[in-house]
């Protein structure tokens, strides 16, 4: 069974930072991503960062270029969140999800809502930064 857990969220000033990070256990595929969404109250949900284990290439959504950046560890199948010059707009549950590659995929086009080719997915953990 593939399990997700974050950690590392809490409140912050603005401007402060913030580092989460995701375990993943029970994942025994070679060719993977691991992504953190984030959904605020009354938002859908939004792709933040995105890390591919093949060649380490990495996806940023627009809003946080930047200001974070995402790191993984292979052998442990973890991933971190380094967020920096966090902002009140910031403020969400973050969540940190897994999917599984086809061989030869490129690029990231097919990081889309709803569920951004996701095929696992943590509970999350908030982050809340006080302005």
């Amino acid at each position: 069974e593939v399990r997700i857990v974050e950690s590392g969220g809490g409140l912050v000033q603005a401007g402060g930072s913030l580092r989460l990070s995701c375990v993943v256990s029970g994942f025994t595929f070679d060719d993977y991503a691991i992504g953190w969404f984030r959904q605020a109250p009354g938002k859908e949900r939004e792709g933040v960062s995105c890390i591919k284990s093949r060649d380490g290439s990495t996806y940023y959504g627009d809003s946080v270029k930047g200001r974070f950046t995402i790191s993984s560890d292979s052998a442990k199948i973890t991933a971190y969140l380094e967020m920096n010059s966090l902002q009140a707009e910031d403020t969400a549950v973050y969540s940190c999800a897994a999917a599984v590659l086809p061989h030869g995929l490129t690029g990231w086009d097919w990081l889309r809502p709803p569920k951004y080719g996701m095929d696992f997915w943590g509970k999350g953990t908030l982050v809340t930064v006080s302005s």
